[in-house]
Order: C-alpha cells, then structure tokens, then sequence
C-alpha cells in the first residue's frame, strides 16, 4: 500500500486562513457589540443564552501554548590583558645639556 500524502495548494491554505482570521474578526465584534449579537441572536439578552459568541466574549476559548526554548550559541571568546612592563630610565641622561632638572627642591627665601 502506497501512502500518497495529500498536499494542499497556496491559494487554498491563503483563502483558509483569510476565512479563519475572518471568523475570529467576526466573533470579537459580536462579542464587543451586544446589539449586533441580538440582530444574530433573538434571546442574547438572557442570562442562560450559550453560544460562540457569549463564550467567546466570557474569555471560555481554549487555545494552545506553544514554549520554544531559546538557545544562544556559546562562542568562546577569550580577552587577555595587554601586557604592561614598566622599565626605569634616567631622563636626566636623556635631557640636552643645560636643561636637567634643579638640584634642589627648596624654595628660594
């Protein structure tokens, strides 16, 4: 036995899920619109009337949860400090001559 899986074309799964979102577009506005819901409904005003619409509006419609885990990609990416080395240099050997620093600190009086 050969399974042939039946696949359906664009524009009937375009028009289906035009229709549905139609559907719930339509159910939202009975449900807000208790006057257009009586112009449906000749008994919508009472207290025991159950329908679509009434449930609908009283938030009893089941709709699937979906939970989709997120996974980041690990990279590992490791920073390493530039490398700092201090050397002690004389500047006074560095200095032209005539120009070192004074010789002493103290302030002139």
């Amino acid at each position: 036995m050969q399974n042939k899986a039946r696949h359906f074309s664009s524009g009937f799964k375009t028009t289906f899920s035009v229709l549905l979102v139609a559907v719930v577009a339509l159910m939202l506005t009975l449900a807000a619109n208790e006057s257009l819901h009586k112009l449906l409904h000749a008994d919508a005003g009472n207290a025991s009337h159950t329908c679509a619409v009434t449930l609908f509006a009283h938030g009893q419609v089941d709709s699937t949860t979906v939970e989709i885990s997120v996974s980041l990609p690990q990279c590992a990416i490791e920073i390493t400090a530039p490398l700092v080395v201090s050397v002690f240099a004389s500047v006074i050997e560095n200095l032209p001559a005539g120009r070192a620093p004074p010789a002493s600190v103290s302030p002139l009086a």
